[in-house]
């Protein structure tokens, strides 16, 4: 697992190091929306907390995150 969390983190930051900055904290969250749901669709067996994450970003994002 700990590799899989070090290939998740690298994604993240490697998003917001390109980025550079944000005019606001909802373009973050975007942003981190994202890389997030890209990286699952990525994943072969997803952690198993990535369930609970995924209905936090549907309480967030409503009808934009599908769980």
């Amino acid at each position: 697992t700990t590799n899989a969390i070090e290939a998740l983190n690298s994604k993240v930051r490697r998003a917001v190091r390109t980025r550079g900055h944000f005019p606001g904290d909802d373009a973050a969250m975007k942003l981190l929306y994202l890389v997030l749901n890209h990286a699952a669709d990525e994943w072969k067996r997803p952690p198993r907390e990535w369930g609970e994450a995924k209905s936090q970003f549907a309480v967030i994002f409503g009808e934009r995150f599908v769980i």
